[in-house]
């Protein structure tokens, strides 16, 4: 009876591998692996902050199934290698999901190298959305927010309807620059033309921004959409001023208000910034109202939250509703879980990824006041 009772509880284990086992028991552990030093822009901090207090909305509930969420934060330093190092670290808790890692070089390293084809892991809401990420992208990696093709096709959507004939595109020399001047090609090219797109890259150096801002407005397009890392975009938008670009500027949705008008002054005024998420200042969606008052209660000092603190609590939203459902929960449950949950409504905010691995496509245009802030 012993050696029967013996070998039924090896087959029940044998049905759920150990790191499931793990996984089912106590905490639940997610981990935020991000640039938080070298990159000089406050996108992972706030993306962090957006996260903790969601997390801490929701463990002061009772968690997920009982369970409380332990969120793990890593500095990558803005690098693959960085990440990777983290990365290796970070497993050894055997994280269900890594949450909102940020840099497309980064992340394009992740997908060619095939690191996740031999990890353990899922990957939820990773930022920029440039299109070299998502096509073909991993059945891993698992975007909420609107990618930067969807982004770039509002912009010029927004453009048609201005009138507007021509567009001047400042690129930076990265995956999510050319990527960028990739969409606004074919955008432009869409439903019959008619946009004329008038390219300038750059590097990150002052010289080489200032060279392709005058470029731009010697050509003198009627309008012009900025693509890059937060720093560069800002940095050009306030080179594209300087060199006398009185026109329309768009860009996408990394840059917040508030950097734009410290790097270009009063030349941030009526700058078009694309968003993929509701206004985090807004009060009429339920989303709206309960983000607010999560923020307010864990982190009462911040008096303007951004769309980057809304970000990263409506990842945190996301991965609870997921997690909720997953049988097991572990990576790979938590994908299926993904897929088969069909539209979740977090309170005017639809996700769907029952049709792939891209849940939003919603995009909304903010314009930079004069205080930088944005106006919807």
């Amino acid at each position: 009876m012993l050696r029967r009772s013996l070998i039924q509880a090896a087959a029940l284990c044998g049905a759920l591998p150990l790191p499931a086992i793990a996984q089912e028991s106590g905490d639940i552990v997610v981990a935020q692996i991000g640039p938080f030093t070298v990159l000089p822009a406050p996108d992972p901090k706030e993306l962090n902050e957006g996260l903790v207090a969601a997390f801490d909305e929701l463990n002061g509930k009772g968690g997920i199934n009982g369970r409380k969420v332990q969120l793990l934060k890593l500095d990558d330093t803005y690098s693959f290698d960085g990440f990777k190092a983290r990365l290796d670290e970070v497993m050894a808790r055997k994280p269900v999901a890594l949450l909102a890692p940020l840099g497309s070089a980064t992340l394009k390293g992740l997908l060619e190298s095939k690191l996740l084809d031999s990890t353990d892991i899922t990957i939820l809401n990773a930022v920029p959305g440039a299109g070299v990420l998502r096509d073909p992208g991993h059945p891993k990696f698992f975007h909420i927010r609107a990618g930067d093709a969807q982004q770039i096709q509002k912009i010029v959507s927004h453009a048609r309807a201005l009138s507007i004939k021509s567009m001047g595109v400042m690129y930076q020399d990265l995956p999510i620059g050319s990527s960028g001047l990739a969409s606004a090609k074919a955008a432009a090219s869409a439903d019959g033309g008619g946009l004329q797109i008038v390219e300038a890259k750059a590097g990150t150096d002052p010289a080489a921004i200032q060279q392709a801002a005058k470029a731009l407005a010697t050509a003198a397009p009627q309008s012009a959409l900025v693509v890059g890392a937060p720093k560069f975009v800002a940095d050009s938008i306030a080179a594209l001023r300087a060199a006398g670009v009185s026109q329309m500027i768009f860009t996408l949705s990394y840059l917040p208000g508030s950097a734009l008008l410290k790097a270009a002054g009063p030349g941030a005024r009526g700058v078009g910034i694309a968003q993929t998420y509701p206004n985090p200042a807004g009060v009429s969606l339920p989303l709206q109202r309960a983000f607010r008052a999560a923020m307010q209660a864990k982190h009462p000092g911040i008096a303007a939250p951004t769309s980057f603190h809304m970000e990263g609590y409506v990842t945190a939203r996301v991965f609870a509703e997921a997690a909720r459902r997953a049988k097991p929960l572990t990576p790979g449950g938590l994908a299926e879980s993904l897929r088969r949950m069909g539209e979740v409504d977090l309170g005017g905010f639809r996700v769907n990824f029952s049709k792939g691995n891209v849940g939003s496509s919603w995009v909304d245009i903010a314009v930079v006041n004069a205080e930088g802030k944005l106006v919807y």
